[in-house]
């Protein structure tokens, strides 16, 4: 039954990257948020944890995400990964300065290096190098941003606005794509099986705009996901609780199970 769901969890892995949570009060010091999430799939299957942690200071942010297969999943697909991100802040104008994950997957390992420049431009080391990947010129990857920053940017924008339409250019260091992030409108939610949550959410649409695909199937992600956002934290910082995205072996959902920081320390979901 779990054979031909190997793609579909390398895919389930890449919808959850992007995960980001916005601490925009403004520090003389940081502000550091610690996030664990909980991901399913199919016949509610436990496959992923997600932990994230955001720091972010006065000038300048940084995020990092760790992925981890759980519990069946990891006798078909053994993945670990780590992703980071730092950046600098002024004012509402927010810039990556060099972001970096590192794959492992049943084995082989995978590294993606993102230099950002002052101009725009992007210093790419990552390995296997462009060469063995998809074409991509200077040009191409000019003005885009790394996919944490991208779900940075919409969760500062929702904080401060409410609103969620936006879009932004994206490379990872494997594919080149506009996220496209618009409004669904607000929601009650109540507890379900998985999480005991219960209170309203901003609801925000997400369509992925593939326009330089990786050529390794197995490194397909998803196209489409809407994802439930809430004010948990002080100063109205909007935290994802609930998300669904579609990927090749169906419909995933990630809950927020754990959520620390500014006095706040929340558990949604049992270990």
């Amino acid at each position: 039954m779990f054979s031909g769901c190997l793609p579909g969890l390398q895919a389930i892995a890449a919808a959850l990257i992007p995960l980001a949570v916005a601490c925009t009060t403004p520090a003389l010091g940081s502000d550091r948020v610690d996030a664990r999430f909980e991901i399913f799939g199919f016949a509610g299957l436990h496959v992923l944890t997600n932990l994230m942690s955001t720091e972010e200071t006065a000038h300048g942010y940084a995020i990092a995400m760790d992925l981890d297969t759980r519990g069946l999943a990891s006798a078909f697909v053994d993945l670990k990964s780590h992703s980071e991100v730092q950046g600098t802040l002024a004012g509402e104008v927010l810039r990556p300065a060099a972001y970096q994950a590192q794959v492992k997957r049943n084995g082989a390992d995978r590294y993606y290096g993102l230099k950002y420049l002052n101009d725009g431009a992007i210093i790419d080391s990552s390995a296997p190098p462009p060469t063995e990947r998809a074409h991509l010129d200077a040009a191409h990857v000019r003005g885009t941003v790394d996919q944490l920053t991208a779900y940075f940017l919409l969760e500062r924008q929702l904080a401060r606005s409410g609103f969620c339409r936006l879009v932004v250019p994206v490379f990872d260091g494997s594919e080149l794509y506009r996220l496209h992030f618009s409004d669904v409108g607000e929601e009650t939610l109540s507890p379900d099986r998985y999480q005991g949550f219960a209170g309203p959410t901003r609801v925000c649409d997400i369509v992925r705009e593939m326009i330089v695909a990786n050529p390794d199937k197995l490194q397909g992600t998803y196209q489409h996901g809407k994802v439930w956002y809430a004010s948990l934290l002080p100063h109205h910082q909007m935290i994802p609780v609930r998300m669904e995205y579609d990927t090749v072996i169906g419909s995933v959902e990630g809950y927020l199970a754990e959520l620390t920081g500014q006095g706040v320390h929340l558990h949604l979901m049992g270990e």
